[in-house]
């Protein structure tokens, strides 16, 4: 399995190692410090030597930062953790707070003492993170130190950094090999009239080499800082031992960690340098040795995000892989969740033998969130030995899970009733709704040149009609044999990146009852320049071409709450589903895809 079950939260031990906090603070002459859930490459996955947060609070959540101050200690998370985060810390010790409506700022003024002095690792945090609570402090006397990072000296068995080797990544799956990106990105470094771009995203850096690795679990990154010339030229700072083998005349050298550095203050001329994404440090390290920087994007970013044909190739494959594997699942689920043996760990474990069982599975691509009854209200919800829950029929069964192969990553959500479909009109309302904003966004058409933020009221919309909405994006970027979440871009208030053809996405509205249960639908799209009516005007458009290919549960659907528009999106996507996966199937399976494809019929006029 690559799923495992153990609880890694050690909430009892939190209220322990915060009063040691507390006192390395106040030898360091601190009255606070900033504790981030990211580690120095700001991916969404850390390696456990990296899981400071959980380690001092017990929250083992993707996302989230803890502020500490002398009588107080507060741990802000957005609308995807706040109930994961209340079972799994210590309330007494750490007070939940919900981000982004509480603003980090605010809460140091009120909790710092006069005159405050608030410490934070500098390789942890970016130099936006800074600036930005830098400004929400100005005006009080409240202080930000860079400083060592207290959490390593009392970690006392904190695990060695990751040294997974490294492989090759073909360049018939890439699209493009390494020497071609090198090129590329030079040539932009040359029109900015820059002389190197330091690179400190793993996935950005295994991207352009045509690289993979297993430093982290469910995302093959090789965990590595870079610097390209203008000239092409890469030096690559890693641990030598995982025996990088990259492309003749476009590296430089391997180097060692501790090389990094004093590589930087060698540089020449202007480095490109994200401070979005970046470690503080790095910027500082330029600027002290006055190396002139050009605050800019990750220059991989964009060519990244924008799949080449072999890739999106590759992700078809993939997705017809991935789906003949979930139809197995759900026409085994759907003949055993009524007999009320099945446990949210069984549902795991078998959805992962499936995709096993294809022969190509490398990792799957994120802990697998298997939900039933109130656990589904959980957004992120991971299930452990001491959450396990038996299925109950009657029940829902939020279902969130995806796979890695080498020619591409899967991400795909289901909700399905446990045994016999409920019947509350209020809960088959509101899936009916979030599959109508599923489809809304799927059959999008847009003019080039719009961002995620202008598409994501598409999903919201049928939602917003009842009273209803969900506190997570719409959609996130997915990488290629990388990240499942990847940017730039995402659909979401927050997402300001113009959508571009070749950009992956996932769609996924949702709608959750705490205590209840949760219900989300999702499908992996992939943007594509848009295929125009006659008369349609001589402007560029783009629109989504559906990836996933699985069925769509329908008896916890009102049909009668359907357009004829969304009817027939469905009834022709479920024919999709089941002309190609089909032949990948044995007959029993094969003749429950053909029932579960069935189309619904027309509405009665």
């Amino acid at each position: 399995m690559f799923q495992t079950f153990e609880d890694r939260s050690e909430r009892e031990k939190g209220p322990e190692r915060l009063r040691a906090l507390r006192a390395a603070m106040g030898a360091q002459g601190l009255q606070g410090w900033l504790v981030p859930r990211a580690d120095m490459f700001r991916g969404e996955y850390v390696a456990p030597c990296d899981e400071r947060l959980a380690w001092l609070t017990g929250f083992t959540g993707s996302a989230g930062f803890a502020a500490i101050a002398p009588t107080r200690a507060g741990v802000f998370v957005d609308g995807r953790y706040r109930t994961q985060l209340r079972a799994q810390v210590d309330t007494a010790a750490f007070t939940p707070l919900n981000w982004p409506e509480v603003k980090p700022g605010d809460w140091l003024r009120e909790a710092l003492p006069e005159g405050g002095r608030v410490g934070f690792d500098p390789w942890l945090h970016t130099p936006v993170e800074i600036e930005e609570l830098e400004q929400a402090l100005e005006g009080s006397s409240v202080r930000l130190v860079p400083t060592d990072n207290l959490i390593d000296r009392l970690w006392h068995d904190r695990p060695p950094r990751p040294a997974a080797p490294v492989e090759d990544y073909p360049t018939d799956l890439a699209g493009r090999s390494a020497e071609e990106k090198c090129r590329l990105i030079a040539a932009a470094l040359q029109e900015s009239g820059q002389s190197a771009a330091v690179l400190t995203l793993p996935d950005s850096i295994s991207w352009l080499l045509n690289i993979r690795g297993a430093d982290i679990p469910r995302v093959p990154v090789v965990q590595a800082f870079a610097i390209i010339d203008a000239t092409g030229a890469v030096q690559l700072f890693t641990d030598p031992a995982k025996g990088a083998t990259l492309p003749e005349g476009r590296v430089a050298q391997i180097a060692e960690w501790d090389e990094f550095l004093p590589a930087l203050i060698r540089l020449g001329g202007t480095a490109r340098l994200d401070p979005a994404t970046a470690p503080l440090a790095v910027l500082h390290a330029l600027e002290d040795a006055g190396i002139g920087v050009a605050r800019q994007d990750d220059p991989c970013l964009l060519p990244k995000a924008c799949k080449t044909e072999a890739e999106i190739a590759g992700a078809r494959t993939a997705h017809q892989r991935d789906g003949a594997a979930v139809v197995s699942f759900l026409a085994w689920f759907d003949s055993a969740a009524a007999s009320g043996t099945l446990t949210e760990i069984d549902v795991v474990k078998r959805l992962e033998s499936c995709r096993r069982a294809t022969g190509a599975l490398r990792d799957i691509s994120f802990d697998t969130i298997a939900g039933s009854g109130p656990h589904g209200a959980i957004v992120h919800y991971r299930v452990t030995h001491a959450s396990n829950r038996r299925l109950q029929p009657g029940e829902l069964l939020l279902l969130d899970s995806g796979g890695q192969y080498r020619d591409g990553t899967t991400d795909i959500t289901r909700t399905l009733p446990i045994g016999r479909a409920p019947q509350d009109r209020g809960l088959r309302r509101a899936y009916t709704r979030v599959l109508q904003g599923m489809i809304a966004l799927a059959r999008a058409r847009w003019p080039r040149g719009l961002a995620g933020r202008d598409l994501d009221p598409l999903a919201r919309a049928p939602l917003w009609r009842d009273g209803l909405d969900y506190d997570h994006g719409t959609g996130h970027g997915v990488g290629h044999y990388l990240s499942v979440h990847e940017g730039p871009q995402r659909i979401s208030r927050t997402g300001t990146v113009p959508l571009a053809p070749g950009m992956i996405l996932s769609d996924e509205p949702g709608h959750y009852r705490e205590g209840k249960y949760g219900i989300r639908i999702e499908n992996l799209l992939v943007v594509r320049e848009a295929v125009l009516p006659e008369n349609a005007d001589r402007r560029e458009m783009l629109e989504f071409e559906t990836l996933t290919l699985a069925p769509i549960d329908t008896r916890l659907l009102l049909p009668e709450l359907l357009t004829k528009e969304e009817r027939d999106w469905l009834n022709s996507y479920h024919a999709r589903v089941l002309e190609e996966l089909a032949p990948l199937l044995p007959p029993p399976e094969r003749n429950w895809l053909a029932r579960a494809c069935a189309p619904l019929p027309c509405a009665a006029v």
